[in-house]
């Protein structure tokens, strides 16, 4: 790459540019914009998001004290605060989700081969949601309960690679079993819940899609058991039947068969049970697919800590839902970046480094090459399996 262009221009080469303004023109972002456009006030957020930047003052400060470099990285204007929350406030978020999506549509191609530490050929996912609390006096909008704020991100996690496969942003009322209504269901691919998802109803039409679950079973759960099958105990396997619900409306819902494995953690000393419809695979893969699900979790630890998705620079619905897509799409460009340069780096590793080079002339190769990852040790145990792939 060109010596004379900063990292974050060239950082910046690998967002698909004319599909952003495809996403632009759909919802016609720039329309009666004179100067300050959609892709200038995506590239500010983005550097707010790249540089932890605290506040809109923040921005415009950094901005402003660099104002010879920005024509050169596509920020053809002033940048000021007002005109940053002006397009936050009034510009569609449905630009940056759509984008967001192009984005994570790359990404999953670059990392379909990799593994997550099953050997499946079939696509695995894990549903899960995360609260983000707001005050309840600057977002009324987002009343959850008499005194809390709150908005839910509900994701569908594609464990190769810990890309977001499915992301909805909803108030924090919505309960998460109604996300699966949203779902469109890949047949034969797997989906792993926790007990929240568990409506036989909707687990019934996964299983007509031909599409795996796997949950936890809740305590008071009404089953026949018709069958029993050998485990090894040694494995931590304790039981395996092949049961059929007698819940009044449970057998109506799901009127098949169930699989159910009962699964002792030595570790945590504490017994898990599954449910699941697929009857094929070792009961021990069914616990560990489950196990899997937790690398969701790492994602919502791992986006809280690292991206700026808990303190917003605006109060509406617009402002935050725009910053929350734009920080998503940082996070999938970060990953795009890291399988395209074919880096050894963890995602934490490459956003740190990235915070204080972004105006220095280098090649963002030689940049991120020539780094001893000896920083990652000192990080949490959890971040390194899911982002030091």
């Amino acid at each position: 790459m060109n010596t004379g262009r900063t990292v974050f221009s060239q950082v910046m080469d690998f967002l698909p540019t004319y599909e952003f303004h495809k996403c632009v023109q759909r919802y016609r972002g720039n329309y009666k914009i004179k100067s300050f456009s959609c892709l200038n006030q995506f590239l500010c957020m983005a550097f707010a998001q790249l540089t932890y930047r605290e506040s809109l003052r923040d921005i415009e400060a950094c901005l402003r004290a660099i104002q010879n470099k920005l024509y050169h990285i596509g920020i053809r204007s002033k940048v000021s605060r007002n005109t940053i929350a002006n397009a936050n406030e009034k510009r569609n978020w449905r630009i940056y989700a759509d984008f967001a999506q192009i984005l994570i549509h790359t990404a999953r191609g670059l990392y379909a081969e990799d593994e997550f530490g099953i050997n499946l050929d079939q696509m695995v996912y894990a549903l899960d949601s995360t609260t983000i609390d707001l005050c309840l006096s600057l977002f009324p909008w987002a009343r959850f309960r008499k005194r809390k704020g709150a908005i839910k991100l509900h994701t569908l996690m594609d464990l190769r690679g810990s890309i977001p496969a499915f992301i909805e942003i909803t108030d924090a009322k919505v309960h998460d079993v109604n996300i699966l209504d949203n779902l469109i269901p890949e047949p034969g691919s797997f989906y792993i819940m926790d007990r929240a998802y568990i409506d036989f109803s909707r687990l019934y039409t996964l299983n007509q899609c031909l599409s795996f679950f796997v949950t936890r079973s809740k305590i008071n759960l009404k089953f026949r058991r018709l069958y029993s099958h050998p485990v090894d105990k040694s494995t931590g396997l304790r039981c395996e039947q092949t049961v059929v619900l007698t819940g009044i409306n449970s057998a109506k819902d799901y009127p098949e068969k169930l699989r159910r494995i009962r699964y002792f953690d030595a570790q945590n000393h504490k017994t898990l049970i599954f449910l699941t419809n697929n009857f094929t695979l070792p009961a021990l893969t069914i616990a560990l697919l489950y196990k899997c699900r937790w690398q969701v979790e790492l994602f919502f630890k791992w986006i809280k800590q690292h991206l700026r998705i808990k303190a917003f620079f605006g109060t509406s619905e617009n402002a935050v839902k725009t910053q929350i897509w734009i920080a998503i799409s940082v996070y999938v460009l970060v990953a795009i970046i890291k399988k395209r340069l074919n880096l050894n780096l963890s995602l934490y590793t490459i956003l740190q480094i990235l915070s204080i080079t972004l105006f220095e002339k280098v090649p963002v190769l030689q940049l991120l090459t020539n780094v001893n990852d000896e920083t990652q040790n000192g990080e949490s145990p959890n971040q390194l399996l899911l982002f030091d792939l």
